[in-house]
């Protein structure tokens, strides 16, 4: 057993107030006290010898109470603690209440439901509806689930839903959804037609103010099978990763790689090409970068037709 193991064990045993008891709680005080003067009396000339030439002789006055030597401190073999204790280190006694943890377990567990991997689309809808995998679940009015053509050869991955997608438990609805739209037009696409629309986390991620943020890690860790449930479910020929938050999911990259990095490039995700571009709702923020957009949605096409041929 470890030191740890044996340092929670005594904590355990002295929340439970059975601490280290050397008398028996049954006997008096006064059996104690007449043990030891049996003891003393017992003893053997040469076991106190030791003791009585080591202590020089006091004088007293008349009427003043003998004084006994003090006990000799104990040994290091014997400090008076049972082995199990003794063994243990200052840093392993913490305060009473303190429980030992791993510092790379403070985070909470996240558990997968395997079954995942097998649902069938009905089975997986109802079970993304019901979720409570992760503290979204608690400020969420609808989960998103996903929409469009469940054989779709595209596949379109966003950040997460927003307030209009929480409110209306679609993807990419309102402003970005209309931009994202007039993309799919450009392309020869159309909602609901040879594309499909999801997003890394099913629930609406918000800060303490009610504002929009990006799901935490493990918010994405909690939701990522559902989403690669999707993805085996379609089949699809190429991904579009709309920003940031997406493509480091998907490509489980640092959080720090700025999606200017991972643009023009043909990525993989489990052997399918995987293509880098802005949120749409970045380009309602920033315009000037709807061509890079653009070039990267050619970038798509063009791998798309290489793959098909």
């Amino acid at each position: 057993m470890s030191q740890n193991t044996f340092a929670a064990s005594a904590r355990v045993l002295e929340e439970i107030g059975v601490g280290p008891v050397w008398v028996r709680r049954h006997l008096a005080v006064e059996t104690v006290e007449a043990a030891e003067r049996e003891v003393e009396v017992v003893a053997p000339p040469a076991a106190v010898a030791p003791v009585a030439a080591a202590a020089a002789p006091v004088p007293q006055r008349p009427g003043q109470p003998v004084a006994r030597p003090a006990p000799a401190p104990a040994s290091a073999q014997d400090d008076g603690l049972p082995p199990w204790l003794s063994e243990m280190s200052d840093a392993d006694l913490a305060p009473p209440g303190f429980m030992p943890y791993d510092d790379e377990d403070d985070e909470p567990v996240i558990r997968i439901n395997p079954a995942i991997a097998t649902m069938d689309w009905a089975k997986l809808k109802e079970t993304v509806a019901e979720c409570r995998q992760c503290g979204l679940c608690n400020g969420r009015k609808k989960t998103v689930f996903g929409v469009g053509d469940e054989k779709a050869k595209w596949l379109f991955i966003g950040e997460g839903p927003g307030r209009n997608e929480d409110m209306q438990g679609e993807p990419f609805v309102g402003p970005a959804g209309k931009l994202l739209d007039n993309m799919l037009v450009a392309m020869g696409l159309k909602r609901g037609e040879n594309a499909y629309i999801a997003n890394i986390v099913k629930c609406r991620p918000t800060d303490e103010s009610g504002k929009d943020r990006p799901p935490s890690p493990q918010e994405v860790a909690s939701c990522l099978p559902y989403l690669q449930r999707q993805i085996a479910l379609i089949q699809p020929t190429v991904l579009v990763a709309l920003g940031k938050t997406a493509a480091l999911s998907l490509l489980g990259l640092d959080p720090a790689t700025p999606v200017s990095k991972l643009r023009g490039t043909v990525h993989r995700y489990q052997d399918l090409p995987l293509v880098v571009t802005y949120h749409p709702a970045y380009l309602l923020r920033q315009l000037g970068d709807k061509s890079k957009a653009w070039a990267d949605l050619c970038l798509a096409m063009t791998t798309y037709a290489h793959t098909t041929d």
